[in-house]
């Protein structure tokens, strides 16, 4: 049976960036070594930092005076060292989701913190529109896609102020204007590579403007004076990232990833509007293209487990909703067939068909 991977992270990769990872594994670049035990300093190595550098910029399009560099850690490592390497009295932050409110709490250790609007109070299912960013903020900090609540800011804002975006869940699923953002950051596991790698895209000259001291590690200077090997980086991870830029560009670039992240959003979310026994959750203005999140209607609330029962069944993987929210959610990353979204429709209209005929 055909497996459907909706799995919100770590998540569905290409197939082909997948075994010519795990080709790699056996032997890299024909040295007879494995990626696994070569030197991060081996001259086969570097390349892969160089190229997978060279996409970041070609398939984003950023600006001359930005840096890009692959760290350890996580996005949740970046929501300490943002503030550690920006914050010197004031940042702003917008409060839409778990992961917005997790990097709000660490920058509050490193100066005064503003949140300028959330949507907490509605179980984080939309996101808020009217708000003011202070002008003597040093940063205003967003995360554009909330993997848990699925929503998602879609433009790119014009910020007063220096503007930092977490976008570890929808990287490279549509073109971004990088020159709005004085820095964006973001976990590999959804769209980019497997767990291990954060990338960081930041603009150059925001740099050096604390006072603090800041540790070698913590650092975002050194790491770029380094080109990403000031201490051994996770080298298995960033050649599967070079792998799936390879990927998006011979697949069309981010513009031709929107049509297809388009395509597969609407089609699910015109099932979930439709069938009589689901009802989306997030309000359908900020409905995320990446993390399609819903519930069963009220009154078929008991069929919840039933339903998740059924979808397994049929090689739905990974649709369970987060204990947040409950219910269900499909995650439709870039290397998500629409062929999956499909079946999943296909799920949903023979289970109506099964308890309302």
């Amino acid at each position: 049976m055909k497996k459907h991977n909706f799995n919100a992270g770590p998540s569905i990769l290409p197939r082909e960036v997948i075994e010519k990872t795990a080709q790699a594994v056996l032997d890299f670049n024909g040295s007879g070594l494995s990626l696994l035990e070569i030197s991060h300093r081996a001259k086969d190595f570097q390349p892969v930092v160089d190229e997978s550098v060279a996409l970041f910029k070609e398939l984003l399009a950023i600006p001359e005076g930005y840096s890009v560099v692959f760290l350890g850690g996580g996005a949740s490592m970046q929501f300490c060292m943002v503030p550690f390497n920006l914050l010197q009295t004031k940042a702003a932050y917008l409060n839409t989701g778990t992961w917005a409110s997790k990097a709000m709490k660490e920058a509050k250790g490193f100066g005064e913190v503003v949140e300028v609007a959330s949507s907490k109070a509605a179980n984080f299912n939309y996101i808020p529109k009217d708000y003011v960013v202070p002008a003597d903020a040093d940063y205003f900090h967003i995360t554009t896609n909330n993997t848990i609540f699925g929503t998602e800011i879609l433009t790119d804002i014009d910020s007063p102020v220096n503007l930092v975006a977490d976008m570890s869940s929808d990287i490279f699923s549509r073109p971004v204007d990088v020159s709005k953002y004085a820095m964006i950051y973001g976990g590999a596991q959804k769209n980019l590579a497997p767990a291990g790698v954060t990338f960081v895209i930041i603009k150059d000259e925001i740099l050096g403007k604390v006072t603090r001291h800041i540790p070698s590690m913590l650092d975002y200077k050194i790491h770029i004076d380094n080109g990403s090997m000031y201490n051994t980086p996770p080298v298995l991870p960033i050649y599967s990232a070079l792998e799936t830029l390879r990927w998006l560009k011979s697949n069309g670039g981010v513009a031709e990833m929107e049509k297809r992240n388009i395509a597969k959003a609407d089609l699910l979310y015109n099932e979930i509007d439709r069938n009589q026994l689901f009802v989306g959750t997030a309000a359908k203005e900020d409905r995320s293209r990446m993390n399609i999140c819903f519930v069963m209607k009220p009154e078929y609330a008991e069929l919840e487990d039933e339903f998740q029962k059924f979808a397994s069944a049929r090689g739905m993987v990974g649709i369970k909703g987060h204990r947040s929210v409950g219910g269900f959610r499909a995650s439709t990353y870039n290397a998500l067939p629409i062929e999956s979204v499909q079946a999943l429709v296909d799920c949903m209209q023979e289970f109506e068909k099964l308890k309302l005929s």
